[in-house]
């Protein structure tokens, strides 16, 4: 199951109330205030995990819930701070903070009040980046803090501050660092299978893949790179048509476009699938459409795709393109190399 957009409620921690007591010891008969401070709240956060492709640990647990501050004690002890929650999230997630204040109100609004607003307060897309959804409240001060040259037995104390909390909105725009971009039945699924560790649906029928499947593509020297396979694209995908925007959207953010084309021949024309899928990715986005990009050239195995492939490669002279097998896995090694090199980054294991 991939998650790329979901529903969360934060709440951060009250801080911990302030002391108004004196102390009391024997043969101590000056002991004066000593009421201690209260601690902090803990906060929620969010951070950019490298290890983390998609949202779906907040599916089975929408909350993120820190602990409030604990009181001051006796002798100015300071009370303990709350626990800090940290939400780990994969790059390119976008915070929207909603304008309900409990996930039973956005419910309500939705379903029959006049709609969620959004407002956007985060782009988290650097690796270790971390941003503060709700603030932890502050600790109260003890009476201690109140004495003075005129006030020796102060009664008066603070309490702790209220936290933060809210109803949040995450959606993931980059779900990888390559987009495997093709017609129904290219064979992406089982390319994606071999050059990666996922396991994606494959069947000779089209639209097998209704979501988006990343995989994990594993080099030498601890290096690596994320890899999506992306749901068939039709024609009109830039008005809506078929899966529409719900794909265009899943490739905003990838640093590389891998478009797939069957070189068989049997189902439809290699230059033309190639020349529509460019033209419906220009007409979503020009700045999409000057991503770098390079061409797959699946099916060789084929008998006709040999002499597909000649013509193609004549009529493309100046695009990067790589001849392999999805089913033999003929030329998987070369295309894994020339990811490594194009978009292939360290990572501590």
């Amino acid at each position: 199951m991939f998650v790329d957009n979901i529903r969360i409620f934060a709440k951060a921690g009250k801080g911990g109330n302030g002391l108004a007591s004196f102390r009391r010891e024997k043969f101590v008969p000056k002991g004066g205030p000593d009421g201690g401070d209260g601690g902090d709240g803990g906060s929620v956060i969010l951070e950019v995990d490298p290890h983390t492709n998609d949202l779906r640990a907040f599916f089975y647990d929408p909350k993120l819930i820190a602990t409030d501050g604990v009181p001051g004690g006796h002798v100015r002890r300071h009370g303990k701070d709350g626990k800090t929650v940290v939400g780990k999230v994969p790059p390119g997630t976008i915070v929207y903070r909603s304008n309900a204040e409990t996930m039973q109100e956005a419910t309500w609004l939705e379903r029959e009040g006049e709609g969620i607003e959004l407002e956007q307060i985060a782009d988290l897309t650097e690796l270790g980046e971390r941003f503060v959804l709700c603030q932890g409240g502050e600790g109260g001060r003890g009476n201690w803090h109140f004495r003075s040259a005129t006030n020796q037995s102060p009664t008066e104390f603070e309490f702790g501050t209220e936290a933060e909390s809210g109803v949040f909105f995450l959606e993931l725009r980059r779900i990888a660092d390559a987009g495997l971009v093709g017609y129904p039945n290219a064979g992406k699924s089982t390319l994606l299978g071999d050059i990666s560790s996922a396991k994606p649906k494959v069947a000779d029928y089209p639209f097998t893949t209704l979501q988006p499947i990343v995989g994990v593509v594993e080099f030498d020297d601890f290096r690596r790179c994320v890899v999506a396979d992306i749901p068939g694209i039709i024609e009109g995908a830039h008005r809506n048509r078929g899966l529409g925007h719900e794909f265009l959207r899943h490739i905003m953010r990838c640093k590389l476009l891998i478009f797939v084309v069957d070189m068989s021949g049997l189902e439809r024309d290699p230059i033309e699938d190639l020349q529509q899928l460019r033209t419906e990715i220009k007409l979503y986005s020009e700045e999409l459409a000057q991503r770098p990009w390079l061409i797959v050239a699946n099916k060789m195995d084929q008998e006709a795709s040999v002499e597909n492939f000649e013509n193609f490669r004549r009529r493309f002279p100046k695009q990067e393109i790589i001849p392999v097998s999805a089913l033999t896995g003929e030329g998987i090694d070369t295309l894994k190399a020339r990811l490594n090199e194009l978009i292939g980054y360290h990572y501590a294991r």
